[in-house]
């Protein structure tokens, strides 16, 4: 099994990785398919199923859809561009991508959201199709956004867990239990099998620029969230509050009356910002989803900026670590909120947040594992419940107390010796259980908890 950290830290644009990033994505490998097959297409069609119909919308599903089948990318997306190709189609019900002929589209027309029964697949759904010039589909296929930027066809979700082609790599684990076995028998951090896997794959060069990349876009995103303001789109006016919480932290600096516990203050914050910035669409790194992506950010933020001998050239091996610890959840579990709930976003956010602090702290192998499960085990159950399907209410600050549990996990474990009495592989599979017993009105659908309990309008 191998996971790559570019497979778990994506470079993308907000407000979810499954919900906007996932249909970009999906569109985009549609165009390849069509421009590869021999026929002559004269139009386009889609449609939204489950998740990705009840809480479209809020997620802007619809106008990801569209731009990707316009021929935008999460990773390279222009946010001017994109507005003024939006407004072209809609003038002209025509997409034009790059390398096919101009195609009708009706935006209102042309892409349904169907709210009846889920596709079999999964609870993100959605099938995509190729008209000929009488209006007839001459191809089609489904595809399946199954959290974190991750697009499974229909054929590829019925194949199962994906069988790994690639150049063999020296530590291949797809269990807790294997890595510590690994981690044992080698003498090595879970840093560096994970690098030695990456470096098999990618070569070093690679690994150092993507990573020092992917850590430049999570702090420019802290950083536009902490000096941002203004309210928030999508109607229900929630407020930024990022920049306000930071101007009065830094306000009560030097003061005898600062009580330690504001720290915690500084943590929310920071997740805070990114998730802001998420809210509004800005560019985010999925880590290991865009509903959870101000957690790792920031436990390293809070590590670099507030604990005495952090430095910057040990991003990578925080990176590396929590990555390893993802792409365990990902593959045992899930990561998708619309398959498994928050605890699967959040918790799975914290577990890597608590891993990365734990290693660059000194933590052995043992104690980031530990970590990892208190992490984790405390998020179980937690409900993906987005008031009016919009990433803000309860997302945003639970990123911030995900970030606070990541801290404490951490700390909590470093000060034993790694034992305790819940594997990390126990806690990931209670997890997978935990959401397929959970109702569907609780998996970002909006149909029940907080998205019906409070106004949302």
């Amino acid at each position: 099994m191998f996971l790559s950290v570019f497979d778990m830290f994506k470079v993308g644009i907000g407000p979810s990785s499954s919900h906007t990033m996932g249909p970009m994505v999906a569109a985009a490998r549609f165009l390849d398919k069509m421009r590869a097959s021999p026929f002559h297409y004269a139009g386009l069609r889609g449609s939204l199923h489950g998740s990705l119909a009840f809480t479209g919308v809020g997620h802007a599903t619809d106008r990801a859809t569209i731009l990707g089948l316009a021929g935008f990318l999460p990773d390279t997306y222009d946010h001017d561009r994109a507005e003024a190709t939006l407004e072209e189609i809609r003038d002209s019900h025509t997409v034009t991508p790059p390398g096919l002929p101009a195609l009708k589209f009706h935006p209102k027309e042309d892409l349904i959201f169907d709210f009846g029964p889920n596709l079999p697949g999964h609870a993100n759904g959605m099938i995509l199709m190729a008209t000929d010039a009488q209006g007839d589909v001459i191809l089609q296929e489904t595809y399946y956004s199954i959290g974190g930027g991750f697009v499974l066809t229909d054929a590829e979700l019925a194949a199962g867990k994906a069988t790994d082609d690639g150049t063999p790599i020296p530590y291949p684990f797809k269990s807790a239990a294997e890595m510590l076995e690994m981690a044992e028998r080698s003498g090595k951090s879970i840093a560096q099998m994970k690098r030695a896997n990456e470096v098999a794959r990618g070569g070093p060069e690679n690994l150092r620029s993507g990573v020092a990349r992917i850590w430049q876009v999570m702090n420019d995103c802290i950083e536009r969230g902490l000096n941002a303001e203004g309210i928030l789109p999508g109607g229900l006016k929630v407020k930024r509050r990022a920049k306000g919480i930071r101007d009065a932290l830094v306000a009560e600096r030097g003061t005898n009356l600062t009580a330690p516990h504001k720290i915690n203050d500084w943590m929310s914050a920071y997740a805070m910002a990114v998730n802001e910035e998420n809210a509004a669409g800005g560019q985010v790194v999925t880590a290991p989803t865009n509903g959870a992506a101000g957690v790792v950010p920031a436990v390293i933020k809070y590590w670099l900026e507030h604990v005495p001998g952090a430095h910057e050239n040990q991003i990578e091996e925080f990176l590396l670590t929590a990555a390893a610890i993802g792409g365990l959840v990902k593959y045992n579990a899930s990561i998708s909120g619309a398959e498994a709930g928050c605890q699967a976003e959040v918790g799975s956010a914290a577990a890597m947040g608590a891993a990365g602090l734990a290693a660059v702290l000194g933590g052995t192998p043992a104690q980031i594992e530990n970590a990892a499960e208190i992490a984790l085990e405390h998020h179980l159950g937690m409900t993906c419940d987005p008031v009016r399907g919009l990433v803000q209410v309860p997302c945003i600050e639970r990123n911030g107390l995900g970030a606070i549990k990541a801290v404490s996990a951490a700390s909590l474990a470093l000060r034993g010796d790694g034992t305790h009495l819940v594997p990390l592989d126990a806690c990931i599979e209670t997890m997978r259980q935990t959401g397929l017993d959970m109702s569907e009105k609780y998996k970002e659908t909006s149909l029940g908890g907080l998205a019906v309990n409070i106004p949302n309008c």
